[in-house]
């Protein structure tokens, strides 16, 4: 089956489990507004709140988190005309489709998923279902729209993977070419966003120190001094990528650098090859005020008018079920259910 029977439409989601960092802008949300412009693409996006309770949530700090990520999206340049952009929970097909992908996943596919291994550790026996099935719920998201790209990080792919392979057991168990076997797409430079204390790691909300990371909701000044603050080494800055090799925090900041400004680690080395940090780092700093100091203040705004951020979700979620109920309802018939 070709991909091309399909209309070129994307589909991706951010999970709110609160604290938004530089990482999801540059790993995914500025992505997203990319493919937005593109007019190739349809584009959908969704604040998936209902993968969030895997793990036990507590209430007013889900409801805060939702509204965190659709404002983020909004913030940057997701435009809720052009995309359509709600909440799963608004969606119910969602978790009906997400069912009937558990049972044509298979429990094998399911235990090579390293995400649940990562996730639960030795407590396996202990963590919910819902932590273990999750990533049925994730082909659902996808196919319930017959999305065929989805813009991930490397550490998402192998559930683009197991959505495919759900597309492709569908499709034969039943004799149709009903579901496109969906495309990841993982392209773009800082993909991975990396700790500003430490280079081998990640960059996460969950980290010991706030000056570990970039947070969506950092003002001006926080977001200056941080990057001025950041680990780095005592070398120069090479003229050639190959220089940083082995230099996790010089090449992070170098990543930063091009991410923000659509450019390339190539191109940022021409221009700063020879510098020492303390021309790089201000200018960086620069950099990244005037890229997402405006982005957190639109945030805060939407956040202090939760009715206004409410109804936009609202309207999307509309679109959206515009969009899933035929296709759920001809999987329901596919299927042989009488309803």
């Amino acid at each position: 089956m070709s991909d091309q029977t399909f209309p070129p439409r994307v589909f991706s989601g951010i999970k709110p489990s609160g604290g938004l960092t530089l990482g999801n802008y540059l790993g995914a949300i500025k992505r997203w507004v990319e493919m937005q412009e593109d007019p190739t693409y349809e584009t959908i996006f969704c604040v998936v709140d209902m993968h969030a309770i895997t793990v036990w949530q507590d209430p007013a700090d889900l409801t805060r988190a939702t509204r965190e990520v659709a404002a983020s999206m909004i913030a940057s340049g997701i435009d809720p005309e052009r995309s359509v952009l709600f909440n799963q929970a608004r969606v119910p097909a969602h978790v009906e489709l997400g069912w009937l992908f558990s049972c044509v996943a298979r429990v094998g596919w399911m235990n090579r998923m390293t995400q649940f291994k990562d996730k639960a550790g030795k407590n396996a026996e202990k963590v919910s279902l819902g932590l273990y099935a999750y990533p049925a719920l994730m082909a659902a998201d996808i196919l319930l729209y017959h999305a065929t790209h989805v813009p991930v990080g490397e550490d998402q792919k192998q559930h683009v993977e197991l959505t495919r392979d759900i597309a492709a057991k569908f499709n034969h168990d039943y004799g149709v070419d009903f579901f496109p076997l969906t495309e990841p797409v993982t392209e773009g430079p800082a993909m991975r966003v990396m700790n500003l204390r430490d280079g081998s790691k990640k960059m996460s909300k969950s980290g010991e120190s706030d000056m570990e990371r970039i947070n969506m909701l950092d003002d001006a000044d926080t977001i200056s001094k941080k990057f001025k603050k950041a680990r780095t080494d005592p070398e120069a800055l090479p003229s050639e990528v190959a220089g940083l090799k082995d230099r996790a925090e010089a090449k992070n900041l170098v990543d930063i650098y091009a991410g923000l400004s659509d450019t390339t680690a190539e191109a940022v080395l021409a221009e700063f090859g020879g510098e020492g940090w303390g021309k790089f780092k201000p200018a960086l700093a620069d950099l990244a005020v005037a890229k997402l100091a405006p982005v957190s203040d639109e945030m805060r705004r939407l956040l202090d008018a939760p009715d206004e951020l409410d109804a936009i979700m609202a309207r999307g979620a509309e679109r959206a079920s515009a969009l899933a109920e035929p296709i759920l309802k001809k999987t329901y018939e596919i299927m042989g259910f009488v309803r």
